[in-house]
Formats: structure tokens, C-alpha cells, sequence
């Protein structure tokens, strides 16, 4: 889509990492890529500063939200769980900027959509609970491959979900009963918050995606990484596509 005054615009935080001894405000070019040429909208990455910026002047100019995955991992403090193993893993400032935007967004009804760390902060931003490392409940299925691989090896389409009947992911993936997602992740939801839906799991039980139960709106949140080589796999290029239609949706209501 042409960039013009059509075009809806997406939200998307960045993470703060220390790069050297600078910190550095980023942001995949995945999902820009993925948000750009699969949803057909325009990407603004958001910095995570500190105090947080004004959500609702934000959202005044936004018509989407897109949640990206990180390296960190939420301060389990937000949730009442135990002290991490590594408070270096955190990111504080992200934690600060999108877990009351997710809450600012949901009351304006904007489209969502969460990915890998995504998910979990929309599960812990609307009281749900986080396992800090899946693989310590010794499941049959591993969700996040060895160290030392490749790249493309790590996000090689690695195992299998459930999707739930009747939900909004199945009604995207045209009523699919199972698909095979890549799986890069050590956290995952534990308790997932009253008002979502779980939308797809894997064989261990592990929550692999979610919607907003009774949202007017498209929200939906997904463990897996969509964004990789979106153009190559159906499934995601179909996730992205109906989050562009509810975007340009919402636009185009917005501009009335």
C-alpha cells in the first residue's frame, strides 16, 4: 500500500538495551518488515523512555498496536512471581511504556497484536502470570532451540499447535485445526488473565495464543514469531493480512 493519508499507522514498542556502554533504543526490521508489506501499514516505533510518554496523545495518532518479541523478560514482580535469576534480563523501561498502553489501547478498542514477549505482556498487563523458564517444567516440548544454532535453524517451524474452534485465530487460518510454528521462547503464560481466550496450545499444554474475550476489536497473541519470513508460510502472512484489514478498518471509521 502507498503511504498516503490511508495508510493506518502501528505503534511498536522498542526495547532499551545497552549496547556497549551506551543504551540504545531497538527495534526489529522483521517487524517493521512484516508490519510495512504484510499489514500494509505505516510503522512508528515508539521508544520506551523514561518517565513513560503520554499514552493518550499516542494513541491519538495511532490506528494499531503491535507488540514485538524481545530478548528480555518481564519483571515477574508485576505479576507476584519470584525474583528472576538474572535481573539483567529485565527491561524495566519496556515494562513501563507498554503495560499501561496495552490497557489504554484496549479502552479505545484499537487492533493488537502481540508476539512472543507480546503475548506475555498482554497476559501480565491484564493480571495474568508468566513461567520464567518452560523448560524447568520438563514438557515433551521444547520452545526454544540450543545457543548455538543458525538463526534460520532457530526459527525453523519446529512444532505443532491445537487451534481452538470457533475463535478468531481460527476464523483467520480459514478454520485450520492444527498448525506448525517456529518456537523461540523461554517464558510463557502460567496463568492466563480472566479476560482472555485461549485461541491455540501445543502438546505440553503450553498457551500458544490468545484473543480478548468479547473485544469488538481484533486482538489477538501469538507465542510464536508470525513475522519471520512472513511471505513464505500461509499462516502468518494470513495473521498479518487480517490485522491490516482491522487496521485500515479502524482508520478509516477514525477519519469519519
Amino acid at each position: 500500500m502507498p503511504q498516503s493519508a490511508a495508510t493506518p499507522m502501528v505503534l511498536m514498542p522498542c526495547d532499551r538495551r545497552i549496547v556497549g556502554s551506551l543504551p540504545n533504543y531497538t527495534l526489529g526490521e522483521k517487524y517493521v518488515d512484516a508490519v510495512r508489506h504484510g499489514a500494509g501499514a505505516l510503522p512508528f516505533p515508539l521508544i520506551t523512555n523514561d518517565p513513560p510518554l503520554d499514552h493518550k496523545a499516542l494513541l491519538d495518532l495511532a490506528d494499531g498496536l503491535l507488540l514485538p518479541g524481545a530478548v528480555s523478560n518481564i519483571d515477574p514482580g508485576l505479576y507476584g512471581g519470584p525474583a528472576p535469576p538474572d535481573a539483567a534480563s529485565m527491561d524495566p523501561h519496556r515494562d513501563a511504556n507498554t503495560l499501561p498502553l496495552i490497557r489504554a489501547a484496549i479502552e479505545r478498542e484499537l487492533p493488537i497484536l502481540a508476539i512472543c514477549r507480546g503475548l506475555q505482556e498482554l497476559n501480565v498487563a491484564l493480571g495474568g502470570s508468566l513461567h520464567q523458564d518452560l523448560a524447568s517444567l520438563a514438557g515433551p516440548v521444547s520452545h526454544h532451540a540450543p545457543p548455538d544454532v543458525a538463526i534460520t535453524d532457530s526459527y525453523a517451524h519446529s512444532h505443532a499447535v491445537t487451534i481452538a474452534p470457533g475463535g478468531q485465530l481460527a476464523q483467520i487460518l480459514s478454520a485450520q485445526d492444527t498448525i506448525t510454528v517456529n518456537s523461540v521462547h523461554y517464558q510463557g503464560i502460567d496463568r492466563p488473565a480472566e479476560t482472555l481466550r485461549i485461541e491455540a496450545v501445543a502438546s505440553d499444554g503450553t498457551i500458544e495464543a490468545v484473543s480478548l474475550d468479547g473485544y469488538r476489536g481484533f486482538c489477538l497473541g501469538v507465542q510464536w514469531h508470525p513475522e519471520w519470513r512472513f511471505r513464505e508460510n500461509s499462516a502468518s502472512l494470513a495473521i498479518f493480512q487480517a490485522f491490516g484489514a482491522a487496521l485500515l478498518a479502524y482508520h478509516r471509521n477514525k477519519r469519519k
